[in-house]
């Protein structure tokens, strides 16, 4: 009998947006995925995530990058940079195109976010395929006015084989997703021309050899997407671990918009990384309480197990 072959490496990753300083949700995220691949002897990839305008801003991406060392979230690859990837986007868009899974689509953000219309898990409209069936003709038609968006085709909903979309979360457990009725076409690139989130991320995470996705549960509804991407593509499928996420007292979900608990505030406040992250730790469960620990001590106390046990959303105060 030939000897077992030794499991592959875990390989996590970092994928923050430079549009705004990290907030205690970004640093609970990034520390979930650093704990968990160093857990298992792995290593982890730094990717910023840059396409869009309002993510084009070098120094936040540099900031981003300091408060990271900081904290002492070290990482083995990288920093990548999306804007620095935009051949590879072209490319997987091309492949999609070639075996025609890919049509043009007029669509408005005020019709597809109009009140009647359905949403998706997470937020974003579900889309019924005003654009489906456009003659050549039409399409020439309308790019005259308006450049159009590109849409991904998803089966048929009678197509169960090849529309129903499964996976296990390493938090929240099985899932499923008919994308047919519950997600519908999709971008793989705006009208502006930047290429969609679900495209880059697939084509990246498949890139940079990522086995393991570690980040909050807001983003557990676009799943089912990558996945599918990923089956058009021939790429691998990550393990994927969604994680709860970190709220204001009133109800918000910490936002960088509004500054909440941002790491600016929050350096000057605990001094150190090893107060944050013990406070950070203990306030979600990590740990067994706020004692001050470097990144490399709570290694030790981390558990999916204690993930799973605390999966609702977390409600932190700045006290």
């Amino acid at each position: 009998m030939p000897p077992a072959s030794a499991p592959a490496p875990v390989v996590g990753r970092f994928a923050p947006s430079p549009s705004g300083r990290m907030h205690l949700g970004n640093v609970f995220s990034c520390l979930c995925a650093w704990l968990s691949a160093r857990s298992q002897g792995g290593r982890i990839v730094l990717r910023i995530e840059d396409l869009d305008d309002r993510c084009k801003r070098p120094e936040l991406a540099a900031q981003l990058i300091d408060d990271l060392a900081w904290l002492g979230l070290e990482w083995d690859e990288g920093p990548y940079y999306q804007h620095d990837r935009l051949d590879l986007y072209e490319d997987a868009l091309h492949q999609l195109q070639d075996a025609g899974l890919t049509y043009p689509c007029f669509c408005t953000r005020a019709e597809l976010h109009a009140a009647s219309a359905p949403h998706a898990s997470d937020g974003t409209p579900i889309y019924r395929g005003a654009c489906r069936g456009l003659s050549a003709e039409e399409v020439a038609r309308r790019s005259i006015l308006r450049a159009p968006a590109t849409r991904l085709r998803v089966p048929a909903v009678d197509d169960l084989a090849d529309d129903v979309i499964e996976f296990v979360d390493r938090t929240y457990g099985a899932q499923c997703e008919a994308l047919a009725t519950e997600c519908g076409d999709f971008l793989v690139r705006r009208s502006d021309g930047v290429f969609a989130y679900q495209l880059a991320v697939v084509v990246d995470d498949a890139a940079m050899g990522v086995t393991e996705v570690v980040r909050g549960c807001d983003l557990l509804g676009s799943t089912p997407r990558q996945i599918y991407l990923q089956h058009l593509l021939g790429l691998p499928t990550p393990h994927y671990a969604h994680i709860p996420l970190l709220m204001s007292p009133d109800g918000r979900r910490l936002s960088k918009r509004d500054r909440d608990l941002d790491l600016g505030e929050l350096r000057t406040r605990f001094g150190t990384p090893k107060a944050l992250l013990g406070w950070l730790a203990g306030q979600t469960g990590i740990a067994p309480d706020t004692t001050p620990r470097t990144a490399e001590q709570l290694v030790e106390h981390f558990s999916w197990d204690v993930i799973r046990k605390h999966r609702e959303n977390i409600t932190v105060t700045a006290e």
